[in-house]
C-alpha cells in the first residue's frame, strides 16, 4: 500500500493516465543549508500507521527515544552540500523505512557510539572484587587508627576508665605501699593531689581501679543479696581481724540477720580501726573485740566479705613488716623501694598475693543467694 507522511520530499505523479501506476520521485531544488534539528527529528519519526503489537509498545518507545537522540547527534555533525543533498534525503527515507520495522536491539550506530561506555562498564565489573577488598582493608586501617586515638583520648581525659593489665595495677599498689611504709605521708599526699608526677598518677589510678572495679562492686553484691542488718555490717567493716569458730549449735536468733536459726558459729572480730585511703590505724580502743553468734550461711558470707573488704589493709601491713625487717640503712627511699620490690617479685611473693586477691573475688562472685 501507499504510505503518506508529513513534510516529505517525495511527490506523486499527478497524471491520471492508465500507465502511471509507478511512483515518481521528484526532488526539490538544491538548497545550501544545514539541516535543522526539528526537520531531522520529524524525518526520523516512525510512521504512526505502522502496525505494531500492543505488548511491545513500551520497548519500542524506549528505542524510539534512543534513535531520536542519535539522530540529533548526527544532525549536529552533518551538513548538506549542493553535491550530496539528494543522497542525504535518500538516507533519511531509508532510515524511516527501517524505523517502521523497528528492531528491539540497538543499531550499529548506537553500538559504535557506546563502545567506550561498554568497555568502561566491563572493566568496572572485572575490578569490582579488587576494589571491594581494597576498600575493606582501608576501612580496617582507619578503624584501628580511630580506636587507638580514642583510647589515648580516654586515658588522657578520663584516666579512671583507661585499660591496663590487672597485674600491673597490683604491682603499682605494692610499690606504693613500700614507699608509704618508709614515708608515711606518701598516700595522703597522693590522694590530696600534692603529687602530680606520672608515676604518682599511675599509682592513684591503680588504687581507684582496685577499689572501684575489684572490691567495692562485689561487696555491694554480697550485701544486696543478704539479710544482714546494718549494725552487723558496720561491725565487720570496722574490725580488720576475724576468726570464725565452730561451736555447739543452738536454736537462737542469728546476730547477723536476726532470723531464728540453728547457730553453730562464733564470729570473733578484733583489730584497730583504720582509714580506708591512707590506711593509718587508729589506736582508740585498739583492744576492743566482738563475739557474735551466727548461722552457717551468715558465717560463710562473713568470711568471704571480710577477706575482700580488708585485703588492701592486710597487704599494706605485710609490706610494712617487710620494710621493718630490712636491715639496710642510709639508703635513698627510691633505691630501697626498688630493691625490695625486685626481691618480692623474684621470689613470687607479689604473684602469690595477687592470686589470693583473685580467689577472694571468685568466692564473692560464686557465693549463692541466700534462700
Amino acid at each position: 500500500g501507499k504510505r503518506k507522511r508529513l513534510n516529505t520530499s517525495v511527490l506523486y505523479d499527478s497524471d491520471e493516465s492508465e500507465d502511471s501506476d509507478i511512483l515518481v520521485r521528484k526532488v526539490f531544488a538544491k538548497r545550501h543549508c544545514i539541516m535543522d534539528e526539528d526537520e531531522c527529528s520529524e524525518e526520523q519519526q516512525p510512521d504512526k500507521t505502522c502496525p505494531t503489537e500492543n505488548d511491545s509498545t513500551n520497548k519500542k518507545q524506549k528505542v524510539f527515544a534512543k534513535l531520536k537522540e542519535l539522530a540529533r547527534q548526527r544532525a549536529t555533525r552533518r551538513s548538506c552540500s549542493s553535491e550530496n543533498c539528494e543522497d542525504s534525503n535518500d538516507e533519511a527515507e531509508i532510515e524511516e523505512e527501517q524505523l517502521c520495522h523497528l528492531p528491539l536491539t540497538p543499531t550499529e550506530g548506537s553500538e559504535t557510539d557506546s563502545d567506550s561506555m561498554k568497555d568502561f562498564i566491563v572493566e568496572e565489573e572485572e575490578d569490582d572484587d579488587d576494589n571491594r577488598e581494597h576498600l575493606k582493608s582501608e576501612n580496617r586501617t582507619q578503624q584501628k587508627e580511630l580506636n587507638t586515638s580514642n583510647s589515648e583520648l580516654l586515658a588522657y581525659y578520663v584516666p579512671h576508665l583507661s585499660r591496663c593489665d590487672h597485674y600491673i595495677h597490683f604491682k603499682r599498689i605494692v610499690k606504693a605501699f613500700l614507699i608509704n611504709a618508709i614515708d608515711d605521708t606518701f598516700l595522703s599526699s597522693l590522694y590530696d593531689g600534692t603529687r602530680q608526677k606520672k608515676y604518682a598518677q599511675d599509682m592513684l589510678l591503680s588504687f581507684h581501679y582496685l577499689d572501684d572495679r575489684f572490691i567495692q562492686p562485689r561487696l555491694e553484691n554480697l550485701i544486696s543479696r543478704s539479710r544482714w542488718k546494718e549494725r552487723y555490717k558496720e561491725r565487720v567493716d570496722c574490725y580488720p581481724d576475724v576468726r570464725i569458730i565452730l561451736k555447739n549449735p543452738k536454736s537462737v536468733s542469728c546476730q547477723a540477720c536476726e532470723l531464728h536459726r540453728y547457730c553453730k558459729f562464733n564470729v570473733l572480730l578484733s583489730g584497730k580501726l583504720y582509714n580506708s585511703r591512707t590506711l593509718e590505724a587508729d589506736d582508740f580502743m585498739s583492744d576492743d573485740k566482738q563475739v557474735l553468734k551466727v548461722g552457717v550461711v551468715c558465717a560463710n558470707r562473713t568470711r568471704v566479705y571480710h577477706n575482700l573488704k580488708h585485703f588492701k589493709y592486710k597487704l599494706y601491713v605485710d609490706c610494712c613488716s617487710i620494710t621493718e625487717m630490712d636491715g639496710v640503712e642510709d639508703e635513698p627511699v627510691k633505691d630501697t623501694v626498688e630493691r625490695l620490690f625486685s626481691q618480692l617479685e623474684d621470689s613470687g611473693w607479689i604473684q602469690k598475693r595477687y592470686n589470693d586477691l583473685e580467689d577472694y573475688m571468685n568466692d564473692a562472685d560464686s557465693f549463692q543467694e541466700e534462700k
